[in-house]
Protein backbone atom coordinates (compact mmCIF):
# COMPACT_ATOMS: atom_id res chain seq x y z
CA UNK A 1 0.00 0.00 0.00
CA UNK A 2 1.51 3.23 -0.62
CA UNK A 3 1.66 6.26 1.22
CA UNK A 4 1.82 9.68 1.22
CA UNK A 5 4.57 11.61 1.65
CA UNK A 6 5.94 15.27 0.38
CA UNK A 7 9.05 16.26 -1.37
CA UNK A 8 10.18 20.35 -1.21
CA UNK A 9 11.66 21.24 -4.63
CA UNK A 10 13.42 24.59 -5.57
CA UNK A 11 11.53 25.95 -8.23
CA UNK A 12 13.73 25.74 -11.20
CA UNK A 13 14.31 21.60 -10.37
CA UNK A 14 10.26 21.60 -9.86
CA UNK A 15 9.81 23.80 -13.79
CA UNK A 16 12.47 20.58 -14.87
CA UNK A 17 10.30 17.93 -13.37
CA UNK A 18 7.01 19.36 -14.95
CA UNK A 19 9.20 19.99 -18.37
CA UNK A 20 10.27 16.74 -18.84
CA UNK A 21 6.71 15.09 -17.10
CA UNK A 22 4.70 17.00 -20.07
CA UNK A 23 6.88 15.81 -22.97
CA UNK A 24 6.88 12.03 -21.70
CA UNK A 25 3.01 12.66 -21.18
CA UNK A 26 3.58 11.31 -17.44
CA UNK A 27 2.39 13.37 -14.29
CA UNK A 28 5.28 14.42 -12.29
CA UNK A 29 4.72 12.56 -9.32
CA UNK A 30 5.23 9.72 -12.03
CA UNK A 31 8.48 11.64 -12.67
CA UNK A 32 9.39 11.72 -9.05
CA UNK A 33 8.24 8.26 -8.13
CA UNK A 34 10.40 6.76 -10.73
CA UNK A 35 13.03 8.59 -10.15
CA UNK A 36 13.63 7.67 -6.70
CA UNK A 37 13.08 4.37 -7.32
CA UNK A 38 15.77 3.90 -9.69
CA UNK A 39 17.91 5.70 -7.20
CA UNK A 40 17.53 4.04 -4.30
CA UNK A 41 18.03 0.48 -6.18
CA UNK A 42 21.03 2.07 -7.45
CA UNK A 43 22.60 2.74 -3.90
CA UNK A 44 20.71 -0.52 -2.78
CA UNK A 45 23.51 -2.01 -4.93
CA UNK A 46 25.85 0.32 -4.24
CA UNK A 47 25.83 -0.27 -0.96
CA UNK A 48 25.84 -4.16 -1.23
CA UNK A 49 29.17 -3.78 -3.65
CA UNK A 50 30.77 -1.69 -0.35
CA UNK A 51 29.90 -4.08 2.19
CA UNK A 52 31.07 -6.88 -0.23
CA UNK A 53 34.52 -5.12 -0.67
CA UNK A 54 35.10 -4.41 3.29
CA UNK A 55 34.00 -8.26 3.69
CA UNK A 56 37.05 -8.99 1.54
CA UNK A 57 39.24 -6.53 3.10
CA UNK A 58 38.59 -8.29 6.18
CA UNK A 59 39.22 -11.66 5.01
CA UNK A 60 42.69 -9.78 3.57
CA UNK A 61 43.75 -8.71 6.34
CA UNK A 62 42.54 -12.32 8.72
CA UNK A 63 44.41 -14.64 5.72
CA UNK A 64 47.03 -12.59 3.60
CA UNK A 65 45.25 -14.33 0.87
CA UNK A 66 45.03 -12.66 -2.41
CA UNK A 67 45.42 -12.82 -6.16
CA UNK A 68 48.10 -10.69 -7.87
CA UNK A 69 47.03 -7.77 -10.56
CA UNK A 70 49.19 -9.62 -13.07
CA UNK A 71 47.31 -12.92 -12.56
CA UNK A 72 44.18 -11.36 -12.75
CA UNK A 73 44.50 -9.46 -16.06
CA UNK A 74 46.01 -12.77 -18.03
CA UNK A 75 43.22 -14.68 -16.65
CA UNK A 76 40.73 -11.99 -17.70
CA UNK A 77 42.40 -11.23 -21.08
CA UNK A 78 41.75 -15.30 -21.99
CA UNK A 79 37.72 -14.81 -21.29
CA UNK A 80 35.99 -15.84 -24.55
CA UNK A 81 39.44 -17.03 -26.15
CA UNK A 82 39.88 -20.88 -27.06
CA UNK A 83 42.85 -20.71 -24.31
CA UNK A 84 40.78 -19.50 -21.93
CA UNK A 85 42.62 -20.09 -17.94
CA UNK A 86 41.44 -21.13 -15.05
CA UNK A 87 40.78 -18.84 -12.39
CA UNK A 88 43.83 -17.52 -10.49
CA UNK A 89 44.61 -19.11 -7.16
CA UNK A 90 45.25 -17.29 -3.99
CA UNK A 91 48.63 -16.72 -2.71
CA UNK A 92 49.88 -15.77 0.45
Amino acid sequence: MAAATSIKLDEELKQRVQHLASARRRSAHWIMREAIAQYVEREEKREGLRQDTLKAWEEFQATGLHATAEDVEKWLSSWGTDNELPAPLCQK
